[in-house]
């Protein structure tokens, strides 16, 4: 199963890394292009190890990507290296067991090789300051680098986590929070609550682009009503990166085809040369696969 694409662009080229679920766990790939349209893998870049508390998950998620809407797409570099916040944890299977934030680091991000991993979890559901909507597990990653400093910091982790059942909320939910840090390797909680939450059901996977001076925070919901189990696209809007407007009108990607009649969710969205190209997560008749909608028919502009 292949999910959770990110994109990016260096030295002329496009490069997507995305996890792969054999049945044991997720590992991290990396595929190439020219065109937005046509992708090669290359290679593995994060995979299962022994004795570690990410044996068997190391979903990986490039970080301080230029989120510049129609800019450059390229990822920052920070002491002289490239960065990688990732999904760990021990337990095999689909997001099994008690998974946190790792962080990995690289000199080039497109190399066929092991990224270096920190030793231990950046954020963990078990941290003494989890917080109630964090305490159970912590899934999908986004960390941006903020010049204007608005939280006081310099790097902004968004993240979706679960907290623990409770007798208010008999149902573990996932909602978007935030963490900060000075040096990518400490990590402390932002905020009292969540960003965005419905309060069953799942908020997700945070990505973050910049519109002039509006911050646009593109993401998923799953299973928001009880007539439906579907997954969809959405987004939220924010002056400050830390309130968010909610968009209250219709689905950006939601199921319309065979290949996401189940899901079409987990969005990375880029804008180049005058064309959207909306990267997402499709289950349906093919199975779990990366799938792509545009704001342009492109078989046209051929």
């Amino acid at each position: 199963m292949a999910d959770s694409p990110t994109v990016f662009r260096l030295n002329g080229k496009w490069f997507m890394t995305y996890i792969i679920f054999d049945g044991t766990g997720y590992e991290t790939w990396i595929a190439e292009s020219d065109d937005l349209l046509k992708w090669t893998t290359k290679g593995k870049i994060m995979s299962f190890s022994k004795d570690t508390w990410d044996t068997n998950q190391k979903a990986g998620y490039p970080a301080l990507i230029d989120i510049t809407w129609n800019g450059s797409y390229e990822p920052m570099k920070y002491r002289e290296k490239y960065w990688v916040s990732y999904l760990g944890g021990s337990n095999a299977g689909y997001e099994a067991g008690q998974l946190a934030v790792g962080m990995a680091y690289t000199k080039d991000l497109t190399a066929i090789r092991e990224l270096t991993r920190i030793a231990q979890p950046v954020l963990s559901p078990i941290d003494p300051t989890a917080r109630w909507y964090d305490n159970k597990t912590i899934f999908k990653s986004s960390v941006i680098y903020d010049s204007a400093k608005k939280t006081g910091n310099s790097f902004i982790m968004y993240y979706n986590a679960a907290g623990k059942a409770t007798a208010e909320n008999p149902h573990s939910f996932e909602s978007i929070a935030m963490a900060v840090s000075d040096d990518m390797l400490h990590w402390k909680r932002f905020g009292k609550k969540p960003i965005i939450t419905k309060g069953r059901g799942i908020a997700g996977d945070a990505q973050i682009v910049k519109m002039d001076s509006l911050f646009v925070l593109f993401y998923f919901g799953h299973n928001w009503v009880d007539s439906t189990n579907t997954a969809f696209d959405r987004f939220a809007c924010s002056y400050d990166l830390i309130n968010w407007t909610e968009w209250d009108g219709d689905n950006l990607i939601e199921p319309s085809e065979t290949f996401d009649s189940q899901y079409a969710h987990k969005p990375w969205v880029v804008k180049w040369k005058g064309v959207v190209y909306h990267f997402y997560t499709a289950v349906g008749s093919k199975g779990r696969v990366i799938a792509l909608a545009t704001s342009k028919d492109l078989k046209l502009l051929e």
